[in-house]
This record gives structure tokens, sequence and C-alpha cells, in this order.
């Protein structure tokens, strides 16, 4: 049962964002009350919740925060146990550096093309998707998918030899793109198992019970042995 200080996440289902928390959140063993702020429509108070309009917003010890990068390195900090950053001045730069590379740029030449013309023209009735951009995002996809391999074959997580900050943002983006079946799984055996590792994680168990509203997701998603 939910309380008063029960914390609450403002999300969308499908946002890398809101999932890099949700599962940090998770693997942190901390309840959440989920808050669904659909932005797009009329009444939202997601400008009052975080000027720059952004989801997701955690209420949390008596505030507001903002940002995922930085709401999953103040949950770190604030409940460290199980640790997800490494204890060296270079594995950290290694797991922000990932980070960033997927909040950045595996979302503006993956995430967001795929999922802003698959999912969410639909979801807002904005037209019809542009499938140039959509094989744009499957192009690089391919290129994304051979560099993650190179990494996992070399250590058994993305940023070195423990679960970081990293292998739950990576997750986030990879597990929207699954729900789509945007995923060539079999280009990466290494990445294939790293995934199957994360997703078996009980942090994972709500992203999977996961729907989209007139968007089933693909067969396979909520299977471990995919």
């Amino acid at each position: 049962m939910n309380t008063p200080s029960t914390p609450r996440l403002y999300h969308i289902p499908l946002s890398p964002y809101c999932r890099k928390v949700r599962l940090v959140l998770g693997e942190k063993r901390i309840d959440v009350e989920l808050v669904e702020e659909r932005w797009w429509e009329p009444g939202s108070e997601i400008l009052r919740r975080n000027p720059a309009g952004k989801i997701p917003v955690l209420r949390m010890d008596g505030r507001l925060w903002a940002e995922s990068q930085a709401i999953v390195e103040y949950l770190d900090e604030t409940h460290p146990n199980p640790p997800l950053m490494p204890d060296t001045p270079a594995g950290r730069h290694e797991v922000r550096r990932l980070c960033a590379w997927f909040d950045d740029k595996f979302n503006a030449e993956v995430t967001r093309p795929i999922l802003s013309e698959r999912v969410w023209k639909k979801v807002m009735k904005a037209g019809y998707p542009d499938s140039r951009l959509v094989k744009s995002g499957l192009r690089a996809v391919k290129e994304h998918i051979d560099y993650l391999g190179s990494l996992l074959d070399e250590r058994k997580w993305l940023a070195g030899n423990m679960l970081t900050l990293a292998d739950f943002t990576a997750a986030a983006h990879l597990s929207c793109l699954d729900y789509i079946s945007d995923v060539d799984w079999d280009r990466s055996t290494s990445l294939k198992d790293w995934y199957a590792t994360v997703k078996s994680r009980p942090a994972f168990r709500s992203v999977l019970a996961d729907q989209v509203s007139g968007l089933a997701p693909a067969p396979h998603y909520a299977e471990l042995d995919f």
C-alpha cells in the first residue's frame, strides 16, 4: 500500500529515461508509485513539476528530482546498496561515458527516430510514420550492436566487471526497441546473453509488464529465454 512517503515517479512506459530510473529504483528495492504523465495532453502539470518540461520526475525525500542521470546518481549515493558505480574515478568515468553514449548518441540515432515514428505518432495521433527515419534508425542500431558486442567480448558487464548504471541505461533503451521487435539479437551473441541476464533481474519485472494502449508488445518481449 502506498503511503504519503512513498516515492512517486511521473513517467511514460516506453521512455528510456523513465525506464532507467525505474530499473534503478527496482534494483535498490525502493517501492515507488508510478504515475503516467501524458505531457502532450491538455491539463498536464509537467511544467509545474519540471520547468524543463521533461520526464521522468521523481517525487522523493520531500522534493522533486529531474533529469534521469542526475536522479539515478542521487539514488546510488543515497541508497548505496547494491552499489551501481565503481570505486575508482576511471571506473566512474567509463560508466558516465556509456550512459551518455545511450542517452545522447544512441537516442539521437536509434531510439528517438524509431519510437517517434513507430510509436509516438500513433499514440499522439500525429500522422503517419516516416519510413526514411525508421530505416535510418534500423541501420544505425546495427553499428551500435557491433560496438556493444565488442565491449562485452572483453568485459562481464558493459563498463567493466560489475553491474552499473551503464547497464541499466543501455537496457532501458534496448528494452523500448525490443517492445516493438526492433533489435536484431542474433547479430551479437554477447549482447543477447548480457540482455538476457539483465532482463532476468527482479528490477525488470514491472518494465516487462508494460502495455502501451493500441500497441501490443512483441511476442518474445516478456520472455526471459528469448
